[in-house]
């Protein structure tokens, strides 16, 4: 089973290689976003707990999330794999992640960071903010601290992939198609 964590800072591109990867490979998508609104949406007891929490301001906790998570594996027990979106973003995130696969005896592939430069990344957010409207898209000081918070958060993350030796970065500047060629040559390697 191919088990993908794809990285990267806001403005990488995760969300077009990621759609390529889940076409190419024929991956199940987990975006902790869109699980946490199906579970509130479906009214199943993790989703009730997580809405509780989020009306109230505060963060849903990992076993939560996790919950979620593996009632998404369980619902989809005849993919080929995942791909991991969102999640994890801390060392315990990770480590949980870890052992929820390893008792559904599969494991993390391998996590794929796409690396930008913060001065692309600021040019790039800021012209989706025109052409999407996002707020958070358009405000330079807001990019910033998006950047920051990812660079400070995530690099965690990643030296805890690395000393799994899962971790890859793939430099992700320049035409998608021959970006998104540099990941299926990592993902391929798994």
């Amino acid at each position: 089973m191919l088990n993908l964590v794809l990285f990267g800072p806001p403005g990488a591109g995760k969300g077009t290689q990621s759609q390529k990867l889940i076409d190419k490979y024929q991956l199940v998508h987990l975006s902790t976003g869109d699980i946490l609104r199906a579970e509130i949406a479906a009214g199943t007891e993790l989703g009730l707990e997580a809405k509780k929490l989020m009306d109230q301001g505060v963060l849903v906790p990992d076993e939560v999330v996790i919950g979620m998570i593996s009632n998404k594996l369980d619902a989809n027990v005849d993919a080929k794999g995942f791909i991991f979106d969102g999640f994890p973003r801390t060392v315990a995130q990770a480590e949980a992640l870890d052992q929820l696969l390893t008792s559904k005896n599969t494991a993390i592939s391998g996590m794929i960071a796409l690396e930008v430069e913060n001065e692309e990344l600021k040019k790039r957010l800021l012209l989706r903010g025109k052409d999407s409207g996002r707020a958070d898209d358009q405000n330079p000081e807001i990019i910033q601290k998006r950047i920051d918070e990812y660079n400070n958060k995530t690099a965690p993350v990643a030296n805890y992939y690395k000393g799994q030796d899962k971790f890859t970065g793939v430099y992700g500047i320049g035409v998608i198609e021959e970006i998104f060629n540099n990941i299926c040559t990592v993902v391929d390697s798994y």
